[in-house]
């Protein structure tokens, strides 16, 4: 059971995205990097919610791996404003209500994930002044709408922008960036984990009733 889940959202293993994410997770000493591009799931939420969709093995592991991890980070290039379809088709296939979030009687939604703590590496070839003009809305999107749903109550943005431009020393201050952020959140979390599972039951059943 690793106490960090770094998602990666990126469908090229030879990305910046993923480079990041292995920096991140080698630092810390005690994560795992879910690699979305190896997993094999549809990514499309057919029914919508008026139907389930019976959830693949990797996606079931995907969805363990959530409930176990005491800090979540999730990174992923900005593409036409939003995500890859890979991590969007994550989000729509893995997260479901009564098991990632729910909503009380009053209509407010309810995190059940346990991880209180997650990170958001956002890449972008948008330069960091055209930012204030163009909006990154996909970080509202992830950090808001996703991960805090679902019950990451502190989540923090780490932007790199102007991706497409970037020179090689400034590449290499992003990897180590994301290298100290890795250590700094693994000597977090040896001082906070714990050995008790966290409860997953019956992830597959459930999903396919």
């Amino acid at each position: 059971m690793a106490s960090a889940l770094i998602i990666d959202g990126h469908p090229d293993a030879r990305s910046l995205t993923a480079e990041l994410a292995r920096r991140y997770a080698d630092a810390h000493g005690d994560a795992e990097v879910l690699a979305l591009r190896d997993l094999e799931f549809d990514l499309s939420l057919r029914f919508g919610y008026r139907e389930r969709m019976t959830l693949e093995p990797d996606l079931v592991d995907a969805k363990r791996a959530l409930h176990e991890a005491q800090t979540v980070v999730i990174a992923t290039p900005l593409w036409w404003g939003s995500v890859p379809a890979v991590l969007k088709g994550f989000f729509d296939r893995a997260l479901l209500p009564q098991q990632e979030y729910r909503y009380t009687n009053l209509g407010l939604p309810v995190g059940m994930l346990p991880a209180r703590r997650g990170r958001l590496l956002l890449l972008a070839d948008t330069p960091w002044y055209a930012a204030p003009f163009t909006g990154l809305p996909a970080q509202t999107q992830i950090a808001r709408n996703t991960m805090r749903l679902c019950g990451i109550r502190s989540v923090r943005t780490h932007r790199m922008l102007g991706v497409k431009d970037a020179s090689p020393a400034r590449i290499d201050s992003w990897l180590a960036r994301a290298a100290t952020l890795g250590a700094r959140d693994g000597i977090r979390d040896a001082a906070h984990r714990t050995d008790t599972p966290l409860s997953v039951r019956e992830l597959a059943d459930s999903t396919a009733s």
